[in-house]
């Protein structure tokens, strides 16, 4: 029996799968945290070096989804890797953390339209607040632009991946044109000097009086300011996990789409870094820290007065609505189908593996509707916490997928594998424990990784939730041996 269909079958492109990874890796964050990069890295040079050592930590993992997707094309993705190669148990702790990372992107870009808009039309926030969360105002017209756009996005993943894949592609070609105009116009009117202070983090107007200790930072060099964006970066590369979501629907050369996975992830951390140079190029980057959101576009208007510079304004924030967009989309479907992976493989109900007549996982996207909703109703004030608890969700699914990895290399040296990975089992062993060793100093309040206190109450009271459903769903399992339950997650493989 094969466990790799050997033909080619018509369904989303590698190129759409590209937009879909791209996409939702590059969404909002470049335009209206770039500042806070620079401001929790002390400097747009060690942020724009913090993402080119992201690189090196990002490619190797990549590489192991670029083998394992082609090699175990099911939905799932990092979780399916670990039921194959471990358990029920290890599937689930990978699954329920990609998931919960997945999940808090999409409330997350719910906030950051609402709060964008809010920027850009002053009305919008006109008049008294409904009520406050965590001293954040929140206004009806906010609650209702959020729930007309996830009713939209619902919908159109509703008619399937091909669908929000053409969006998709759209949506990226925005997204990079509007900042490579804004990284060209950076370059033309900044300068060098902007740079300076090339490393500080003792301006007590964006850190505080260093007398009462630094309020945004855990570091005091330049080697940790370059580590620093490694608390964030994961959540701001995340995006390719959609790849493998998504496989089942693929097209063509199955193997190009695990590639699509390593282009996607090098191109985001390439085009971050990029950003951090031109813009902390364009103007001093102590001023730039401290401009109101949406900051990237903000500046524009300082930089070009007059005319040229409110085209910039509007259409890097086009180009950041757009980019929040595929984010929001990517994540959309990706989570349903992770969802109905795990119900799969019965560490979630059962109810979360149904699927309509055309193959569309409803239960887990009405979920994801439901999630996407109570974004608005949250305000801006939770993004850094949610930013953070899913970057720590995110590096655990990544560094149990390379782990996967490995085990299968041992275990079932014999299976199918349409690509494998440059260094074999050196780079899998590399990109297990960095990830690994990532994943631990983020919970090290002295380490310049830490993702603070609410995260880490955030990431294991969703561990607990998600034992908690583990535990519920138990009559599934009982009786089953692990190999039946496999059967449940690889079933669409063998009806290859």
């Amino acid at each position: 029996m094969s466990n790799q269909p050997t033909t080619q079958k018509k369904g989303v492109s590698a190129v759409d799968f590209f937009c879909i990874g791209f996409g939702a890796i590059v969404g909002v964050g470049w335009a209206v945290s770039i500042n806070g990069w620079m401001t929790s890295c002390g400097g747009p040079v060690p942020a724009g070096i913090g993402y080119i050592v992201a690189l090196i930590m990002m490619v190797p993992i990549a590489l192991c989804y670029c083998e394992l997707v082609p090699m175990l094309p099911v939905a799932g993705g990092g979780m399916a890797f670990a039921y194959r190669a471990f358990n029920d148990k290890a599937a689930v702790l990978s699954g329920w953390a990609a998931f919960g990372a997945f999940v808090a992107i999409i409330p997350w870009e719910a906030i950051q339209i609402t709060d964008v808009l809010g920027y850009l039309i002053p009305g919008l926030k006109a008049g008294n607040p409904l009520y406050q969360v965590m001293g954040s105002d929140i206004y009806l017209t906010t609650i209702i632009i959020g729930t007309i756009c996830s009713l939209l996005l619902f919908a159109l993943n509703m008619r399937g991946l091909a669908a929000a894949a053409f969006v998709q592609k759209i949506l990226c070609f925005v997204l990079v044109g509007a900042a490579l105009i804004g990284a060209i116009a950076s370059l033309v009117g900044g300068s060098a000097e902007n740079w300076q202070p090339i490393y500080d983090v003792s301006n007590p107007a964006i850190y505080g009086d260093p007398a009462e200790g630094l309020k945004s930072v855990s570091h005091s060099s330049m080697f940790g300011g370059v580590f620093a964006i490694l608390a964030s970066a994961p959540f701001f590369l995340a995006g390719f996990e959609t790849i493998p979501q998504g496989v089942e629907d693929a097209g063509g050369d199955i193997s190009s789409v695990g590639k699509t996975v390593v282009l996607s992830v090098s191109l985001a951390c390439i085009f971050y870094a990029l950003l951090l140079f031109c813009f902390g190029f364009a103007w001093p980057w102590q001023e730039f820290a401290g401009m109101e959101r949406p900051a990237a576009s903000t500046m524009f208007k300082f930089l070009f007065p007059g005319g040229s510079g409110l085209f910039l304004y509007w259409l890097i924030t086009i180009g950041a609505l757009a980019g929040l967009l595929t984010t929001w989309n990517g994540f959309f479907m990706a989570s349903a189908n992770l969802l109905m992976g795990m119900a799969r493989g019965k560490v979630m109900p059962a109810i979360f593996a149904r699927q309509n007549q055309n193959g569309i996982p409803v239960p887990g996207l009405i979920v994801c509707l439901i999630l996407s909703l109570v974004g608005p109703f949250l305000g801006a004030n939770m993004i850094d916490a949610i930013t953070c608890f899913s970057a720590a969700a995110f590096v655990l699914s990544w560094a149990m997928t390379a782990w996967s990895l490995i085990r299968l290399r041992k275990t079932e040296p014999n299976l199918d594998r349409p690509y494998r990975i440059p260094g074999g089992m050196a780079t899998a062993y590399f990109a297990a424990i960095v990830a690994t060793v990532v994943l631990i100093c983020m919970f090290i309040p002295a380490s310049p990784f830490y993702v603070g206190s609410q995260a880490v109450k955030m990431f294991f009271g969703w561990l607990v939730i998600g034992l908690v459903l583990y535990l519920a769903s138990g009559g599934q399992r009982r009786g089953m041996s692990q190999e039946a339950l496999k059967h449940g997650v690889f079933a669409k493989l063998e009806e290859e």
